[in-house]
């Protein structure tokens, strides 16, 4: 297909820089996951097949995603100087995150999800937001902005996404808003800053007040971003192109757990957009990302590598 000669044409030409620089700003939650047969309904008791704990959250997890890619990667965001917290900031810097400016603060409290998985795949959360976080963004170190070559938010902390996109939008840095579940007013202030903003599909028809995913589209767009797109699970992702609707189908795997692949999603697609890729190839090489990550349990282990995602990409 013509998409993937081209991902690996930037690839072996030297085009596609093997390692962009990049920031991602916003939610770091300890996830604490139980393994089920059947997501439970109403009360009662459920039989967990296995449990698992460790760092998530929509920026921290595409931080991850991306640093596996091969980015140089920082992770901006707050924590309670709690047990979660630090087991947060331990994990990401791990992983390769560079986590200097994720700051935990004394007196609040961490961000934790309790997520339940079933057999085949499917999940349900149940996230606290976490208590007493600062919403000042002014330690922000946005003066480091001119050496990245694209920025990341989600919109947990709308503070620090407006001015991490402010920064960015004067300096030319492309800007990737995940666009999760969020107050409209939130939306209001972080479309018109926004490069690229990727709506989950629930998210996109809370905020446009429409299921139609060409109306939310034109909707999201009309509130000042650049380009608006919408991931749409096993239909793929539909974005608007000047009047045109545009889509790139999703890739068919046998999936184990679908935990973070939306995270993983938005962390490949700021690699792939910082990286010079455009929309459509990225769109392409994020959906195989996300792809491969399904394959696997957990919000950050199943995240491939880059050769790993070319390889799919290759074969597919």
């Amino acid at each position: 297909m013509p998409e993937i000669d081209n991902l690996h044409a930037l690839a072996i030409g030297g085009a596609w820089s093997p390692k962009p620089q990049l920031v991602c700003l916003g939610l770091s939650a300890f996830d604490v996951t139980w393994n089920v047969e059947c997501l439970p309904a109403g009360g009662g008791k459920t039989r967990a097949l296995d449990l698992q704990e460790g760092g998530g959250g929509m920026a921290a997890n595409a931080s991850v995603a991306a640093a596996r890619l091969g980015a140089d990667v920082q992770f901006w965001g707050r924590a309670g100087n709690d047990s979660a917290g630090r087991a947060m900031h331990e994990e990401l810097a791990t992983l390769g995150v560079g986590v200097e400016h994720f700051r935990l603060f004394d007196g609040a409290r961490s961000s934790v999800s309790g997520i339940v998985v079933d057999a085949a795949g499917e999940r349900m959360i149940v996230n606290f937001r976490g208590g007493a976080l600062p919403v000042d963004a002014a330690w922000l170190p946005l003066g480091t902005l001119k050496k990245a070559d694209a920025v990341l938010a989600d919109p947990r902390w709308p503070e620090g996404a407006q001015a991490l996109f402010t920064a960015a939008r004067a300096l030319g840095v492309v800007t990737v808003l995940d666009g999760d579940m969020a107050d409209a007013a939130d939306f209001e202030t972080l479309l018109p800053l926004t490069d690229y903003a990727v709506f989950a599909a629930p998210a996109l028809a809370a905020f446009a007040g429409t299921a139609d995913t060409e109306e939310g589209l034109r909707f999201a767009r009309a509130r000042g971003c650049l380009l608006s797109a919408v991931t749409l699970g096993e239909e793929g992702v539909a974005w608007l192109e000047g009047n045109a609707l545009q889509h790139v189908p999703a890739f068919s795997v046998d999936v184990v757990d679908t935990t973070g692949a939306g995270d993983v999603f938005h962390g490949a697609l700021a690699f792939a957009l910082g990286a010079g890729l455009p929309i459509r190839d990225a769109f392409r090489f994020s959906s195989a990302a996300a792809a491969l990550k399904c394959r696997h349990e957990g919000g950050r282990a199943g995240a491939p590598g880059l050769p790993a995602t070319l390889s799919f990409l290759q074969g597919s």
